[in-house]
């Protein structure tokens, strides 16, 4: 396997992949809703708002995936409280997708995650967004109330995270980071 997942400061140049992420599920978005793409103002708007910022030690980390040496994909994790950490900004591009990469990049930012303190994770996600709720439905979060308010938000997902080693799921993961 050529997969690597490493942190990466928010703010790096291979931390640009945040762009191709919002450029995906904005132009999603208006096409479902408006019937086009989103706007060149609308986008740098939607990136400017959300720098990721908050995801650096010691209260959040972003991951970045590597393919065959390649930057093509992120995850993000955030602390929200002693006990909860948050997930966002997973994405893998899609020229690298159908390789297993998905998962693998959940299975590090539960990791990060661990090693923040969290004894679960929580996310959100929308309606449109298929692949991803299949994911995360795949990988053991179950659908709960909405923690938090977000007007792009219709589905909000929760797992508890258990040590590594005893979730079947997860053996095997070290070896394929």
């Amino acid at each position: 396997m050529n997969w690597t997942v490493a942190p990466e400061p928010y703010d790096s140049p291979v931390a640009a992949l945040w762009r191709a992420y919002c450029t995906e599920v904005s132009d999603r978005w208006y096409q479902l809703h408006e019937g086009r793409d989103t706007g060149p103002g609308e986008l740098e708007r939607e990136i400017a708002a959300q720098s990721g910022a908050e995801l650096v030690p010691p209260r959040g980390v972003l991951l970045v995936a590597r393919y065959a040496g390649e930057t093509v994909g992120t995850a993000g994790v955030r602390v929200l409280d002693a006990t909860t950490a948050e997930l966002t900004r997973v994405f893998l591009h899609e020229r690298a997708r159908g390789r297993g990469g998905a998962a693998l990049l959940v299975r590090a930012a539960e990791d990060a995650a661990r090693a923040l303190g969290a004894a679960r994770v929580v996310l959100d996600t929308r309606g449109d967004l298929d692949e991803a709720r299949a994911l995360y439905a795949r990988l053991g979060y179950t659908e709960t109330e909405a923690y938090k308010q977000d007007s792009y938000s219709d589905h909000w997902f929760t797992k508890g995270l258990t040590n590594p080693s005893a979730d079947p799921a997860n053996r095997g993961h070290s070896e394929r980071i």
